[in-house]
């Protein structure tokens, strides 16, 4: 079936602000939503925001079984992992079990990711 999809609309407009939903454990300071969803992969395409101040130092590194792409599209975002800010215009393509973060936030940031569940590493 692949991803769904939706005609043309602006994510970021005020009337579309109540699509945002806060990630857990995360006190409010980051939000994600998704754009486009495989349900038969679990392959994804979602936005987070991380707002100012936020710090993800409690989490500690995190890594997925799978490959995923992020794309920064605005503001700044620290990865303690690489100890690099990334920007707008910063790209990554996360292979499988990469550690990345924690993340700190001292302006709001914006994060396109594309992940794809569907190409997990498995474990024998």
């Amino acid at each position: 079936m692949g991803k769904d999809t939706a005609t043309y609309w602006n994510v970021l407009a005020s009337e579309n602000k109540d699509k945002w939903k806060p990630i857990d454990g995360t006190n409010g300071m980051l939000e994600e939503l998704t754009l486009a969803m495989d349900l038969n992969t679990g392959d994804y395409t979602r936005l987070t925001r991380f707002k100012k101040g936020a710090d993800t130092k409690s989490f500690g590194g995190k890594s997925h079984e799978y490959p995923e792409e992020i794309y920064i599209v605005s503001g700044r975002l620290y990865d303690e992992a690489f100890d690099v800010w990334l920007e707008a215009g910063h790209f990554a393509s996360r292979p499988p079990g990469e550690i990345h973060g924690p993340f700190v936030c001292e302006e709001e940031c914006l994060v396109l990711e594309v992940s794809y569940p569907s190409q997990s590493k498995k474990t024998t």
